[in-house]
This record gives C-alpha cells, sequence and structure tokens, in this order.
C-alpha cells in the first residue's frame, strides 16, 4: 500500500545518554541506565530498517518500555509516580512545525492490525500521559488534543479502508460495503475537522489528504448504495445516487492533484495512481450506464432532483482502537536499585542562563518505491 496513505515526516530526537554520575550510585543502578540508553538506540534504529517486522518492533519496544517503566511509576504498583519521573527531559522534533501495491492477505491483516494498535497507543497517550504534563501542549504541537484526536480517526479510517477492500475483493453485499464506505468517510471528516481550527500553513497538505479520502470514499458508498437501490427495483433513486458518486470522484480526481501540489510536512502519497483509486471511477461509469440503459428499457422512472440522504450504518467491520498497556516492568527494577538513586546529588540547573534551542535534524526515511500499478488487491 505504499504511497496509499499519507504520512507526517518520523519525528527525530535528540541523543538521551542516560547517564546520572552521582546519582546512580551503585553498578546495579548505572547497568538499568547502560540497558535504558542500548535499548532505545536499537528502537531508534528500526525505525529506518526496512527489514523490521512488527515482532522485531514489539519486541524492542517493549525492551525499552519495560526498562522506562522504573523512571514513570512506583514499583510497588500504586499510583504514585515514580521519584525519578521528572529526572530526565527529552527532545523532540513536531511533525508539522518543523525542526526547532499490492498485498496478500497475510500483509492486509497485519496493516489492519498495526493501525488499530496505534490507534489505541495514542488514545492511551491522551488519556493517560498527555494530561499529566508540567508544561500543557502548545497550540498545533503534536501532544496538543486535536493533533492527537485526528492520529487516532485517521488510523481507525485506515484500517478501515482495509476491511473495505477486502469486503469489495470478496464480493460481500453492496449495501455493507457501502455502509462501511460511507462510515469511513465520515473518519476522514472528523479527522479533517479535528484540525480545521490549526494554523492553516502547517495543516493545509495533512488536510488536503483528509479532504480527499473523505470525497474518495463518499464516492465508494454512493455508488454501492445505488447497486443496493437498483435491486430494490428503485432505477431512478440508483441512477441519482451514482450521479453523486460520480461527482464526488470528481472532486476526489481534483483533490488528489491539489494534495500533490500542496507545500508542507510528510511524504506525499499518489493515491490516483493507485488501481483501487482507477477501478472506482470505472465502476462508477460503468453501473450509472446500466442503471440508465434499464431505466429507459424497463422502469421508466423519474430521477430525483436530490441526492438519496446516505444514513448507512455497519453492523460489521467498524474499527475500534486496541487497548493499549505498558509491558510489565523489568525484572532489574527493585526497591533497592530504586533507592540507589539519590536524586539530592544532581547538577542544579543554571536557569539564569536561558539555553539556546537545539534543532534535530529529521530522521532520513527510506525511499520506497511504489509498484505504479499495483492496488489495493487482496489476494
Amino acid at each position: 500500500m505504499t504511497h496509499w496513505f499519507h504520512r507526517n515526516p518520523l519525528k527525530a530526537t535528540a541523543p538521551v545518554s542516560f547517564n546520572y554520575y552521582g546519582v546512580a550510585t551503585t553498578p546495579a543502578a548505572s547497568k538499568i541506565c547502560n540497558d535504558l540508553r542500548s535499548s532505545r538506540t536499537q528502537l531508534l534504529e528500526l525505525f529506518t530498517d526496512l527489514t523490521c517486522n512488527p515482532e522485531v518492533m514489539k519486541n524492542a519496544t517493549d525492551s525499552y518500555f519495560s526498562l522506562l517503566q522504573g523512571f514513570i511509576n512506583s514499583l510497588d504498583n500504586s499510583t504514585q509516580e515514580s521519584k525519578l519521573r521528572y529526572i530526565q527531559n527529552f527532545k523532540w522534533t513536531d511533525t508539522l512545525q518543523g525542526h526547532v501495491p499490492s498485498i496478500t492477505e497475510d500483509e492486509a491483516k497485519e496493516v489492519h492490525r498495526s493501525l488499530k494498535i496505534a490507534a489505541g497507543i495514542f488514545k492511551h497517550l491522551k488519556e493517560n500521559h498527555i494530561p499529566k504534563l508540567i508544561t500543557p501542549a502548545e497550540k498545533g504541537r503534536d501532544l496538543e488534543v486535536r493533533l492527537i484526536d485526528s492520529y487516532i480517526i485517521q488510523c481507525q479510517a485506515e484500517a478501515q479502508e482495509v476491511t473495505i477492500a477486502r469486503a469489495i475483493e470478496l464480493k460481500h453485499n453492496p449495501g455493507l460495503i457501502a455502509a462501511l464506505a460511507y462510515e469511513t468517510a465520515n473518519f476522514y471528516q472528523r479527522a479533517d475537522h479535528s484540525l480545521s481550527s490549526l494554523e492553516p500553513t502547517y495543516t493545509v497538505k495533512w488536510r488536503k489528504y483528509l479532504h480527499l479520502k473523505m470525497c474518495f470514499y463518499t464516492a465508494y458508498a454512493y455508488c454501492y448504495h445505488g447497486q443496493t437501490l437498483l435491486a430494490s427495483d428503485k432505477c431512478g433513486e440508483a441512477i441519482r445516487s451514482l450521479q453523486e458518486s460520480e461527482k464526488f470522484y470528481a472532486k476526489a480526481e481534483a483533490l488528489c492533484k491539489e494534495y500533490g501540489e500542496t507545500k508542507g510536512p510528510g511524504t506525499t502519497a499518489k493515491p490516483s495512481g493507485h488501481l483501487f483509486f482507477r477501478k472506482l471511477g470505472s465502476l462508477v461509469k460503468n453501473t450509472l450506464e446500466k442503471c440508465q440503459r434499464e431505466n429507459g428499457f424497463i422502469y421508466f422512472q423519474k430521477v430525483p432532483t436530490e441526492a438519496p440522504q446516505l444514513e448507512l450504518k455497519a453492523n460489521y467491520g467498524l474499527v475500534e482502537p486496541v487497548p493499549f498497556e505498558f509491558p510489565p516492568v523489568n525484572a532489574h527494577w527493585t526497591p533497592e536499585i530504586l533507592a540507589a538513586f539519590d536524586l539530592t546529588k544532581r547538577p542544579k540547573d543554571d536557569s539564569a542562563k536561558p539555553k539556546p534551542e537545539e534543532e534535530l535534524k529529521p530522521i532520513k526515511e527510506p525511499d520506497i518505491k511504489p509498484q505504479k500499478d499495483s492496488g489495493c488487491h487482496i489476494s
């Protein structure tokens, strides 16, 4: 599904040494710090490793977070925070505000699952950790609620796209496909709405993507709803539904061009070059022509002026975020090791001299070449 989904840049981060000389007062405490440094480095290296699979990524993530847990939560399973909670600052770039193909069934399932997990992680951060920040997230920064909401909803929408592709491949009932497409279009509309009050300079490209996907899946919804109406001998209404589908497909095509020409953060998806996109155009055209022929020979029904209202509800295939939980605290963390961190020996910050913000270099992401004629085909 290369170049089908829009992606904001990977977040770059400043190195963290976890060197707490004087604070870590025993070899065991120092080993925790060394393990944290190496596990974080290994995890970051996997972000740009094309050979990395989800299992390797999960193992590396669990290894790092199991160690980091000792810096976040109390070891006695209480709701108290660790005494080390604020010992280390982390610096990340913001995804929006700069630096101060054909898939197999198994791959489709992995994409679907990964997107649901991602939605769950964003949701977990929003509900459990962002509210605990000492300094609230600034407007338009990655941890600000409107951006987090957009990420959650976009992950759900993109996972649902895999469901739709699967339903089409298996020739499921057109009514179900129409309902799923309608729900997916609504997801994209909600994600776009979450960004609508943010500075357009940073969000315009992302919003173009969300808008084009909303139009694309609205076109899908009207197309398959038209098939449902035709099967119910409502040929006039079917024609009007297909005409509306044609209109939204044309909007999606125009937005693909606008999106490709728009400057902004992130990779540029190329959905109009995918077979999955082009097949919808042919399907709408052929189905509309079929409806018009049958209306001229059999039904002789009047075509309504207004498009049918889509009040479709999918009973199956709707995506919910997978609940996320941190891995258990690493077994190396014990009350004795925690007690070996003496915060009174921390170097004092020289707050009288403000330090200039260092600019982090962006992550060099691998250049994945799309196969132009591949689509969202699931074998």
